[in-house]
């Protein structure tokens, strides 16, 4: 029953149609919990409370599915903007990005020139890029984008997604570079993919020892506590030096521990911005199934819990989307 669940809403996440109408509603289903803010502006404020609280942040303007030069030129240049105000206001944030949002589907090359313009700008700010790990058809090309960039920019590294069976051998390439060490939020082949969570825990633990072990700077990205435990752990009995590494979660999620995390490490908040934010949402929902709670309230109840006046539409919204999932996988 967990996997089904986790396989409709990632299937949800890969629809085109829902994406781009997503944009047009606004924030729904409880999505406001999870996404920091709309524009610069709002995301702004959110990074000043999260580092008045001693949490370091990392932004991620959301955007799929760009299929025109014009919509990654427009992604780029929100991005040099919050690499301004990051720089102008001394906030303590990095930014995470998208190939696919900066043309790595349109062309290749046109990719790397935008990638290369903000590795620029980032780099006179002393500011670094993390290329965020999409679904494995981009793994490959996402590799070879890095690797080119590593051959002149020294303030860039990526995610390696412990439940792929070459993690590890494609980590130990990238031992000098600083990586984002996390479980993996797509649905993949089991060719290419550990497919139970048993595998994939072992695997991520593993891989996060190891990397400790190591001289390469890593953040260590789980919201499992037991895993959180372990690593502590490790941490102590080998004298792992704190400048070493920092543990980071998603925005919105177990917020207590995140607190708590950061009175004892370097912690890092991951935090997302944009209207594009409906299929980010659906793959954190095939994450953690039990937040489905969220959309059901959203659809029927205002913000005070009272009942809204006309929840049939918002209802049938929530409706269309498992509909809409179900007569994609029959074709």
């Amino acid at each position: 029953m967990a996997n089904l669940t986790r396989d409709f809403f990632i299937g949800l996440s890969n629809s085109r149609f829902l994406n781009k109408s997503a944009q047009k509603w606004g924030f729904r289903f409880g999505a406001e919990k999870f996404v920091a803010g709309t524009d610069i502006d709002s995301v702004t404020r959110t990074i000043r409370e999260m580092n008045a609280r001693g949490i370091s942040c990392t932004v991620d303007n959301l955007g799929e599915f760009v299929s025109e030069k014009a919509e990654a030129e427009s992604a780029k240049q929100r991005i040099l903007q919050m690499l301004d105000r990051i720089h102008e206001e001394n906030l303590d944030c990095h930014i995470s990005v998208k190939l696919t949002q900066l043309g790595l589907d349109i062309d290749r090359a046109f990719c790397l020139q935008n990638m290369e313009d903000i590795l620029t700008r980032a780099a006179a700010y002393g500011i670094f890029i993390n290329i965020d790990m999409e679904d494995y058809t981009h793994f490959h090309a996402t590799i070879e984008v890095l690797k080119t960039l590593l051959e002149t920019y020294q303030n860039v590294g990526t995610v390696i997604q412990a439940y792929l069976r070459n993690a590890e051998a494609v980590m130990d390439e990238l031992k000098d570079v600083r990586l984002r060490i996390v479980k993996g939020a797509y649905k993949e082949s089991e060719t290419a993919a550990f497919q139970s969570k048993a595998e994939i825990d072992r695997n991520y633990v593993k891989l996060v020892k190891k990397r400790l072990l190591g001289e390469a700077y890593t953040s260590i990205a789980t919201h499992d506590h037991h895993i959180i435990r372990e690593l502590e752990a490790f941490i102590e009995e080998n004298q792992i030096p704190h400048s070493r590494f920092e543990f980071q979660m998603l925005y919105g999620f177990r917020q207590e521990m995140q607190y708590e995390l950061a009175k004892k490490y370097h912690f890092t908040t991951y935090m997302p911005f944009g209207n594009d934010w409906f299929g980010y949402y659906m793959r954190r929902l095939a994450e953690r199934p039990q937040n489905v709670n969220l959309i059901v309230k959203d659809a029927l109840y205002t913000k005070d819990n009272k009942l809204k006046k006309e929840p049939l539409l918002t209802a049938a919204l929530t409706a269309s989307l498992f509909m809409l999932w179900r007569r994609k996988r029959k074709r």
